[in-house]
């Protein structure tokens, strides 16, 4: 059976979250340079910078200009989720359409499984919620290509 409207996370929400547990990894107190990341990442410095605007736009990054600019988290590692990074890049998360007559789905009908989604939309946002930058930088410690699988 195939399924061809499930809930994928983009690329950019996948680099994003490379790129915070990055800047979370190498955190020192000062700015990193996106050619840094770009380059041990192997993310384009384009792509970075779409990114580093939402993360920025929304508070996820502080960043300064100039030769010795870049970019550093807001906050601790262990203040953000996943959930909240995906949000800022994907925006909804939701496994299915909000559009109440997709699929010519009418009243009682949607009301049978109106539960079902909302279940399933808690469980994610749950579990996505549940999980920090921190947990997600003290899972690839020790882990040889773990950046790659996100």
């Amino acid at each position: 059976m195939r399924y061809n409207n499930i809930m994928k996370i983009s690329t950019r929400g996948r680099y994003a979250l490379r790129f915070m547990i990055y800047l979370a990894q190498h955190s020192n107190g000062n700015y990193i340079a996106l050619k840094d990341v770009s380059e041990n990442e192997g993310i384009s410095i384009k792509y970075l910078e779409q990114i580093t605007s939402l993360l920025s736009k929304y508070g996820l990054l502080q960043s300064v200009r100039g030769p010795a600019g870049g970019y550093k988290l807001s906050r601790a590692p262990e203040k953000y989720t996943a959930g909240e990074i995906l949000r800022v890049t994907e925006g909804d998360l939701s496994p299915v359409s909000s559009d109440e007559n997709e699929g010519g789905v009418e009243g009682a009908d949607r009301a049978n499984t109106q539960a079902f989604w909302e279940g399933l939309q808690k469980a994610i946002d749950d579990y996505l919620d549940s999980v920090t930058l921190q947990d997600l930088v003290d899972q690839s410690v020790g882990q040889e290509n773990y950046m790659y699988m996100i």
